[in-house]
Formats: C-alpha cells, structure tokens, sequence
C-alpha cells in the first residue's frame, strides 16, 4: 500500500475542520445517547436534513461523530434511570441500574466508559485489518456477487431483534416493499395509489430514508416512555467510584476483550449488530463466570460485557456497510443514506479509489470513541442532573424536533403526514414485536438489491450460477437460512403472567398480523401492472412475504399456550394512557396545529398545552418553554436557511392582507 494515502489520512483526520466537526457530532451523541427515546438511527436520521449541503468531508465528520460515542452516552439511562438509552444498551440496565440503587453509579459508570471505549478502539483495529485483508476480494466482486452478499445479508435478519424468526424475515419484507414505492429501475412508478382513480405524485419519488428511521425508532420509543414514565430519574445521585470502576476494566480484561472480539463478529453480520449483541456478550459472561449469585444484583461483569461489545460491534458493522455498501445494523442504514445523500458510494470504490477517505472514516471512528468517553467521565457529574427532569418536559421537545427533521426531507407536507403514517406502523410493531431494524434493512437495501438483479439477469443470464463466488455466497445463504429457522431465542424462556395474558388477548395481534398480510398481497398483485422483468423482484418479495406471514398467521389462530408468535407489549407494566391517546396529542397538536397556524406557531402552543397536561399547570413557565422552541427553530431557519410547513394563517396572510409573515412564524424563508 502506498504510503502516500496513510498519510493523506492522517492529515485530513487532524485537519481542525475536520476535527472541529467530528467534535460537533460527538457532542451531538452524547445528547442523543444521553435522552431516552432517541438513538443512532434517531440521531442520524435528525442529522441528514442538515448535512445536506454541507460540504462531504465535514458532513462525514459529523455524522461518524455522532454514530460512535452514542453507545458510550447510552450508559447514563441505562445505569442512572434503568431506561435503556439505546437498543444496544438493554443489557446493561440488568447489573447497571441495581448497582446505582446501591449507590455505586459512579463505579458503575467508570466501569461502562472505560470498557466502552476499549471495545471502540479495539473495533477501529479490526476494521483497519479487514480493509487490508478484503481488498483483492472486494475487487473481483461483480454484478452477482453483489445481488448475492445482498440475499446473504437479508437471510441473516431473523434473528434480528424479537422472539420469533418469521416475524423478523417477514419484516424484513414489509421494508423491501415500502423501499419499491416510486420508481422502479425501468421507470415504471408503483405502489404510488390506485391506478386510474389515484396516483399521489409525491410518492413517486418514494419515501425517503429520514422519514423512516424517524417512524421506526423515534416515535415509538418517545410514546413508550412517555406511557411509562413521569420522571426518569428520582435521584441522579452518582456517589463515588470513578476509579474502581476504572480498576474493574482492567482487573476483568480478559472478559472485556473476548466481549469487544463478540462485538467485532456480530456487528459484521448485516443485520444483526446493535440489538442482540449486548445480550450475546451478557449471555457469555454469564454462562462463563464460575460466580453466577450477583448477576442481576449488581455485578460489575454485567457492565463491562455489554458495554464493550456494543461498542466494539460499530467497528465490526462497518466492515460491512464501507466494504460492501449493506448496512451492518440500522444505524449504518441511516449513515449508507447520509453517504449517497453527500457523494459518497460506499463498494469497491471505496477500496480502489477512495482508499484515504476509508481510512479517515476509520480513525474518525475511533477518535470519536476517544472523545466521546472523555467527556463522559468529565461531564458525568452535571449529566447526571439531567435525569432527573421529567420527560414530559423534554417529550414535547423531541416530538416537534422529528416533525422539523422530517419537512427538510423534499420540503413538502407530505414529509409529516409520511412521518405519522409509519409512526403509527412503528408503534404496533413494537408493540406486537415485529422488527423494526429489519425493516429499517430491508427498505434500504430494497432498491440495490432490485438494480442488482435486473443487471445480473441481462448481463449473466442463467450462466450466473457458473460463477464459484456466486455459488459459494448461495451455500451460506442456505446455511443461514436453516440457522435462522433452526435458532431458537426464547430457549430456557419463562413465560410471565403478561406472556399468558398476551394469549387471552391475541385477537388484536391477529389483526395487525392480517395487515401485514394485505401489504403483501397488495405489494404482490400491483406486480401484474408491468412488464415481464419488471414483474420479477414485485413478485419474489410477494412469495416471501407469503412464506413468512402466512404461518405466523395461522400459529396465532391455533395458540392455546403462550408461544412467541405471541406478543403483547402493552401488557408489560404499568401505562398512564393508550397509544392513541398520544397519536392523537400528535394529530391534533402538530399536524392539524401546523395546518392551522404554521409549524413555529403550533410547536410552541403543542409544547405549552402538553406540558401543562402531563407535568402541571403553570401558564408562565409552559408558556416560556413553548417560546423557547419556536426561538429555536426560528434561529435554526436562519442560519441554516431552513424551512418550516406553513399553514391556513400563513396563506390567508400572504393571498388576502397582502403581506408575508416574517420566517420564524412560518413564513418563506
């Protein structure tokens, strides 16, 4: 290798801008990390509207900023509030926030960063190696080879996130299917309306990649909490520790550097990363302690297992996402979006042209870990004392904040309607445990994987399965099939009083199952409209989700036993109001406010009524945090030149008093 490109690297790493940025986007994570309801792919997705003109190198340094140390920041919920701040941290809540009952928060905390930022540094390593030895791979890789790492990596998804593999697979299909809304690659739009009565033309250009990870991720999790949760914190007391917990790390290395080796492995299995492998590292240590009597009491192991994997894993998931251009794990779905969004085409480009900017990408990686850890430990004791406002304060907030990320989409209405619609989506599938990152996987890679095959068939034809790297990706495809089919995750699995329940009470889930289904058999029908190529990928995607769908169907019907086709999560712990209590608080407060009187104007009303509902009335103070928000906002539009959905006042001013109502009240920027 030339030693001219490493060093091009490593100028452009440390170049101030860069840096300047890569700082911006770490402080941007551990707010991220810090809130629950948020996450990578939240955080991500409210980034890309913003990063959109912005020039590629500082935009990358940004959004590499914040992906990295979000797995760090997360400790803080989970330790401090035993709120999972991310998906990746669901296990550490186990020995974590037990320890911080016993007033060992700081320890615990000390423990979580400092083994999160090994498992960083020793993913960045891993990934650097990986480059080297996949090269001369990567550049014999062609139009085949690449339809079939697709077909491999979404044949890894049923194992991704929930109890049941058929859920996940069919998931997965339910997001190639939103991903072939649009264009298709001959030029034909689909799925767009009924054909002859209806056609929406915003659809014709498909739904873009913030709308969804903003659906899936955000808005479920910020209702859950919501329902859940009236205060995060009572104390956010940290005590004393930070050293012994520093010791802990080192004392339990071995632990640390088999769970960052975990991390490394199942983050760069396309699909699986963040969501299971805090479990399979805790899972380890577990079953390889000698000593089990503390697990879940308040063992420090507990900490450090999952932390260093779940961090060690964002190495390992982009192996996958730089090398091959196939997300490893919903956040690096969102960052794929974010690269094409700014130039950048992730593939063998990437290794034959682009070698310095992989690199950058690389060491940004692991700088970012560096200083996303610092200042954890030096901030921690002021960070703690946010977990104690409760989030009915920061809710309303984060609710408005998605909506505005949402519009910078195209610029149109339709962005937040789109918004509410896969919200609402989002919300059930948590709530019936179907899997939200597999679908996030699937309608990303649902487009690449149709362009893939179109190419393979007109350039190869049937001599396709002449090729050996095609027939030896096919064989791992078969294996991971049967592996998904044979893996069972609820082994050992006790069932609940709420798991029995959620058999008494499967009817709603039977319905949000025969949804799905319809999905699919419109998806599948809509197919008959084109051409006989075109006719191909409409069609697979439609068996597959008959394959999937179908038997989780009838499994439903047959249950007499609680099984884990079974899943209810609103039978899980106590809930202050329904979902549709806070979908309509969203309908009514931000779309029909925003329709009404402009989205600056119906923000800062939303965030008065809501926080007067949920945290009390005081008209001064609920008043002044509304004001709060549309400032915000209106400084944003400002130097960002960014633009807010108008509404009925905003057009009535403009057409019938002749005058334009100034930006930061929704008028034109």
């Amino acid at each position: 290798m030339d030693i001219q490109i490493v060093i091009d690297a490593l100028t452009q790493l440390f170049e101030p801008t860069h840096l300047g940025f890569l700082l911006l986007g770490t402080a941007l994570a551990m707010l991220v990390g810090i809130l629950p309801g948020l996450g990578g792919v939240a955080g991500l997705s409210l980034l890309l509207p913003f990063v959109y003109n912005m020039e590629a190198s500082h935009a990358l340094a940004m959004m590499i900023g914040l992906l990295a140390p979000t797995t760090t920041s997360d400790a803080f919920p989970s330790v401090l509030m035993g709120i999972p701040g991310t998906s990746a941290s669901q296990a550490t809540v186990v020995d974590g926030f037990p320890l911080a009952k016993k007033g060992e928060g700081a320890r615990a905390l000390g423990a979580a960063f400092s083994a999160s930022l090994f498992g960083g540094l020793f993913g960045a390593v891993i990934l650097t190696g990986a480059i080297f030895l996949a090269r001369p791979i990567i550049l014999a890789i062609g139009f085949a080879e690449q339809m079939m790492l697709i077909v491999l990596a979404l044949s890894m998804i049923g194992v991704l996130t929930g109890n049941n593999v058929l859920k996940g697979l069919a998931s997965c299909v339910i997001g190639l299917i939103i991903g072939m809304i649009g264009f298709e690659p001959h030029g034909t739009v689909r799925l767009t309306g009924i054909p002859g009565v209806y056609e929406s033309t915003y659809l014709s250009d498909g739904i873009a990649i913030v709308i969804i990870g903003l659906a899936m991720f955000a808005v479920p999790e910020i209702i859950d909490l919501l329902r859940r949760h009236e205060t995060i914190s009572k104390g956010g007391v940290l005590g004393s520790g930070w050293l012994r917990g520093l010791k802990d790390t080192v004392r339990n290395w071995w632990i640390v550097v088999r769970c960052s080796m975990i991390g490394c492995v199942v983050g760069a299995l396309p699909g699986l990363g963040g969501s299971v492998v805090d479990w399979i590292a805790y899972g380890h240590v577990v079953q390889t302690s000698k000593d089990k009597s503390e697990f879940g009491k308040g063992d420090i192991r507990g900490v450090v297992a999952p932390e260093s994997a779940s961090n060690a894993k964002e190495g390992g998931a982009m192996i996958p996402t730089i090398l091959f251009g196939i997300p490893g794990s919903g956040s690096y779905a969102i960052l794929l979006g974010g690269f094409v969004m700014i130039g950048i085409q992730p593939g063998t480009q990437m290794i034959s042209e682009h070698l310095d900017l992989t690199f950058t990408m690389i060491w940004s990686l692991a700088l970012a870990n560096v200083f996303g850890a610092g200042a954890a430990l030096l901030l921690s004791s002021q960070i703690a004392k946010l977990t104690t406002i409760r989030y009915g304060y920061l809710a309303p907030f984060m609710l408005v904040l998605i909506f505005f990320a949402a519009f910078q989409a195209t610029l149109q209405w339709n962005d937040m309607i789109a918004l509410f619609v896969f919200g609402v989506l989002g919300v059930f599938m948590k709530r019936f445990d179907w899997s939200r990152p597999a679908l996030l996987i699937g309608f990303f890679l649902s487009d690449r994987i149709e362009t893939s095959l179109y190419q393979s068939i007109q350039v190869y034809g049937y001599s396709i399965f002449e090729r050996p790297i095609v027939l030896i990706l096919l064989g791992l495809t078969v294996l991971s099939i049967i592996a998904a089919l044979r893996y069972d995750p609820n082994a050992g699995k006790v069932y609940t009083e709420e798991s029995e329940a959620s058999t008494r009470r499967k009817w709603p889930q039977i319905g949000f199952t025969i949804f799905m289904l319809v999905i699919v058999l419109v998806a599948f029908f809509d197919g008959f409209r084109y051409q006989t190529l075109g006719r191909i990928f409409p069609f697979w995607v439609g068996l597959l989700g008959f394959a999937f769908i179908l038997p989780v169907l009838f499994q439903q019907i047959a249950a007499k036993k609680p099984c884990s086709v079974l899943s209810d999560q609103e039978l899980l712990g106590d809930t202050s109001h329904s979902v549709f209590y806070y979908l309509g608080w969203i309908f009514l407060g931000i779309l029909g406010g925003t329709f009404l009187v402009g989205f600056p104007l119906a923000a800062a009303v939303f965030i008065y009524l809501f926080t007067s509902h949920k945290v009390g009335i005081n008209h001064v103070r609920n008043a002044l945090l509304g004001l709060s928000a549309a400032f915000f906002f209106g400084v944003l539009s400002y130097f960002l030149t960014l633009e807010y959905p108008q509404g009925v006042l905003q057009w009535f001013t403009a057409n019938y008093l002749g005058f334009e109502m100034p930006f930061y009240l929704g008028g034109p920027q």
